[in-house]
């Protein structure tokens, strides 16, 4: 699923939203910022105005309607857009990373959890490995079955020079 750098229509704000969000909380220096528990939902609150505000922004819509729809005043929309506040900062670093393609395997991830699934990694990696074991498992097959038929093609290199020893024999008589 395609990232809506530039959303159309609800649906993708949304999920603009939730992935800037998201890939935010999962940044090294983010989770730091929301160990301690007094300020963590000061945090996540801040954060989701920001991701709110800038994937509104990237659809078209003005600070107002931002604002109207966040409910949230023109100043702080304004400040997150700018980047005046940390939260609107770190958000905006995020969508630069995005749009670069330097989070796309945590977006992956954070699409999947979304959708209430498992990481795609982990899933991927068990994957791989029974993949790795079945493969594995045939080349083995595979190594004692061309063994066996260096075997038969043996034999029947012998039973070939046998048979033309005996055929010329058999000239040599005629």
């Amino acid at each position: 699923m395609e990232v809506p750098l530039n959303p159309l229509g609800r649906e993708e704000i949304h999920r603009l939203e939730s992935i800037l969000l998201f890939a935010t909380l999962f940044r090294p220096e983010v989770i730091e910022l929301i160990k301690d528990p007094a300020e963590r939902l000061t945090w996540v609150d801040s954060l989701a105005v920001a991701a709110g505000a800038i994937a509104r922004e990237k659809a078209g819509m003005t600070v107002r309607e931002i604002a109207d729809e966040l409910g949230r005043t023109e100043a702080t929309i304004r400040k997150h857009l700018k980047g005046e506040t940390k939260a609107g900062q770190l958000v905006r670093e995020t969508y630069e990373l995005i749009k670069a393609g330097k989070l796309d395997e945590l977006v992956r991830n954070v699409e999947v959890l979304a959708k209430g699934g498992q990481l795609v990694a982990l899933e991927e990696y068990e994957k791989l490995k029974r993949s790795l074991a079945e493969l594995k498992a045939q080349l083995d097959e595979l190594r004692k079955e061309n063994e066996e038929l260096k075997g038969k093609l043996e034999k029947a290199r012998e039973t070939i020079a046998a048979i033309e020893q005996k055929l010329g024999e058999i000239k040599n008589l005629l």
